[in-house]
C-alpha cells in the first residue's frame, strides 16, 4: 500500500529553526528597513559610533547602486559590531574602518555611477571624519 503523502504549500517565508533579530521584506517592490542596535558603545568610541550611525542613516539618500550600498552598509555594521564589544580590539576596528573607507572611496572619487547630487562631497566628508578616530 501507498502511504499518504503530506504536501505543504507555503505562500511565504518558512523558518525551520530559531530566528532572532532578523528583518525581511516579502512581496515588496521597494522597501527600506531600519534596525537599531542599542548595545553600549565602549568608552572612547562614542564619536565613532555617532559618525557611523549618521552615515548609515544618510546612506539611502546617497543614490548608490545596490551592491555599493550593501557593501558600505556591511562595512559600517562591522565597525559598530566591534565597538559595542566589551573589549573592542583596535586592530579589528582599524580593519573595519579601512573596509568602510574603501566602500566609500568610489563615491568620493566620482567613480560610482548613479550617485545622488552631493553624494561625492558627502562621502569625502565621511572618509575625513573616519580618519584619525582610531
Amino acid at each position: 500500500m501507498n502511504d499518504p503523502q503530506n504536501v505543504s504549500n507555503y505562500d511565504g517565508p518558512v523558518f525551520n529553526g530559531a530566528v532572532s533579530g532578523s528583518q525581511f521584506a516579502w512581496n515588496n517592490e521597494q522597501v527600506t528597513q531600519n534596525q537599531q542596535n542599542n548595545s553600549a558603545v565602549a568608552p572612547q568610541f562614542e564619536a565613532l559610533a555617532q559618525l557611523v550611525t549618521d552615515l548609515l542613516r544618510q546612506l539611502p539618500e546617497a543614490g548608490l547602486a545596490d551592491q555599493e550600498r550593501e557593501d558600505t552598509e556591511s562595512a559600517a555594521r562591522e565597525v559598530l559590531a566591534e565597538i559595542t564589544r566589551p573589549e573592542p580590539e583596535e586592530g579589528r576596528i582599524r580593519r573595519a574602518l579601512g573596509m568602510l573607507k574603501g566602500a566609500l572611496a568610489p563615491v568620493a572619487t566620482g567613480v560610482a555611477a548613479g550617485t545622488a547630487v552631493g553624494a561625492q562631497e558627502w562621502a569625502r566628508a565621511a572618509i575625513e571624519g573616519l580618519t584619525g578616530l582610531v
